[in-house]
């Protein structure tokens, strides 16, 4: 009767409007996880005038608070969740958040040059980075207690990368035609700003509008103190086996993200246009890819799948590095063939952290979704901040110049090498040394049911 009554519960589906929901909040997510990381770091030292190494913590020190306060988010998201069955007011929370502070992060009045404009953005950036934390915290928690099927976590995971994609693909692709369109220099970049603070709104808001009537199929159950939520993480192998391979990665495509324009702008030559088709490049392939990335992951299974995508990444990065003697169509080409690999590293582990928590009430009795989301939150968090901040600090060493965004400088070979360091090397190197954790991951869908019978015997 206990196993007819788990497989039962594992038989939970959403509705399609429940998926697409949920899966729009990515649309959120995923823009304010590429345009900060896509021209944050050249807004400050090629428009603004910041020192290569200063702008480094200002795009770092904002998004290293995630680490204090995504996880006390994660508890009271927790909280909100026992004493009222839902934690959807904090998507909304968060997300109103979110608007508003990014368009001040790229408005610094033109008064303010060099580390008074760095300071102006750090500000705003890190109440930015609240709000995202807030909303994002929240957010990871749910496909946890939405349903406890495997495949549903997979179908539902599917989706959401879909819109994940398309928004990486939007808002990378448009930042830089956003900034032309409303004239480059600090004004364009404050236009673009405002456009994406509106629309990181409407889909917080939407997503909210849509999951905050969805039940759950358990309670949650809140870690109220952090050595809690330390030794919540550290029983689970999983999660700590799959988080770490995660980080390492982020910081691999965190790194290749800040250094795009960098890389269109002094290795290929050109400036917007260039971004814009290196985005392409890096990011469309996955709209072709995804649903036999999620083939894969029902014949082979998510671990699988998810090293061969690493594998692919690692070749093409390789490449990349010799990118100044590479012809440009050669270029896009690797690059394209990374964004064919960064499909499947981004469905593949959000597909796999629902199962690490699933795989934590099986064993302990206890649904704690925002404990480890708000620990993966930090984390994503940091490692895509630290990526960026390295490609600063790789520029700084390399002796790049910074520039105002109407001067024109001619950077020495030295800072190119270091342009092709951040964008190839750097990140292959990450991606190796995430391959052990990542093959010493084994939690598959029986497994997972054997924890499951267990607990209910």
């Amino acid at each position: 009767l206990a196993r007819a009554a788990i497989l039962g519960r594992m038989a939970q589906r959403l509705s399609g409007t429940q998926r697409f929901g949920y899966a729009f909040g990515s649309f959120g997510t995923g823009g304010f996880a590429t345009v900060p990381g896509l021209v944050l770091l050249f807004y400050l030292t090629d428009v603004l005038g910041v020192a290569a190494v200063v702008a480094s913590l200002v795009v770092f020190v904002p998004k290293a608070w995630d680490v204090l306060i995504a996880p006390v988010v994660g508890g009271v998201s927790d909280k909100t969740m026992v004493r009222t069955g839902s934690r959807a007011k904090w998507l909304l929370i968060g997300g109103l958040i979110i608007g508003p502070m990014f368009a001040l992060t790229f408005s610094a009045p033109q008064a303010l040059q060099g580390n008074a404009a760095a300071l102006w953005v750090g500000v705003f950036f890190l109440f930015a980075i609240t709000g995202f934390a807030t909303f994002q915290v929240t957010y990871l928690a749910l496909p946890a207690e939405f349903t406890d099927d495997y495949r549903e976590r997979t179908r539902i995971m599917s989706l959401r990368i879909i819109f994940l994609t398309l928004s990486i693909l939007l808002f990378g692709a448009g930042a830089p035609v956003l900034v032309n369109a409303f004239g480059s220099g600090r004004t364009g970049y404050m236009g673009m700003g405002v456009v994406v603070g509106v629309l990181l709104v409407i889909s917080t808001v939407v997503c909210w509008a849509i999951l905050r009537r969805t039940k759950s199929y358990s309670a949650a159950d809140s870690e109220p103190t952090m050595a809690e939520r330390v030794a919540a993480v550290r029983q689970n192998r999983w999660f700590a086996l799959l988080l770490t391979t995660f980080v390492l990665q982020a910081l691999a495509t965190g790194a290749m993200l800040a250094a795009v324009p960098y890389l269109a702008t002094y290795i290929l030559g050109g400036g917007e246009l260039q971004q814009t088709l290196l985005f392409v490049c890096l990011v469309g392939p996955a709209i072709v890819v995804m649903p036999p990335w999620s083939l894969v992951a029902r014949r082979s299974g998510k671990q699988r799948g998810f090293a061969l995508a690493s594998g692919v990444f690692v070749i093409a990065a390789i490449g990349l590095f010799f990118s100044r003697s590479l012809p440009d169509a050669a270029i896009y080409l690797l690059v394209g063939l990374v964004g064919v690999a960064y499909a499947g590293m981004q469905m593949f582990p959000l597909a796999m952290l629902p199962d690490t928590v699933a795989a934590d009430a099986a064993a302990h009795g206890r649904q704690r979704a925002g404990v480890f989301t708000g620990v993966w939150a930090a984390a994503e968090t940091v490692a895509f901040a630290l990526g960026p901040a390295i490609v600063g600090l790789i520029l700084a060493a390399t002796g790049f110049i910074s520039s105002s965004g109407d001067e024109t400088v001619t950077q020495p070979t030295s800072a190119l090498t270091g342009i092709v360091v951040a964008f190839g090397a750097f990140p292959a190197v990450m991606l190796l040394l995430s391959l052990p954790t990542l093959f010493k991951y084994d939690l598959t869908e029986a497994r997972l049911d054997d924890l499951r019978g267990a607990h209910a015997e």
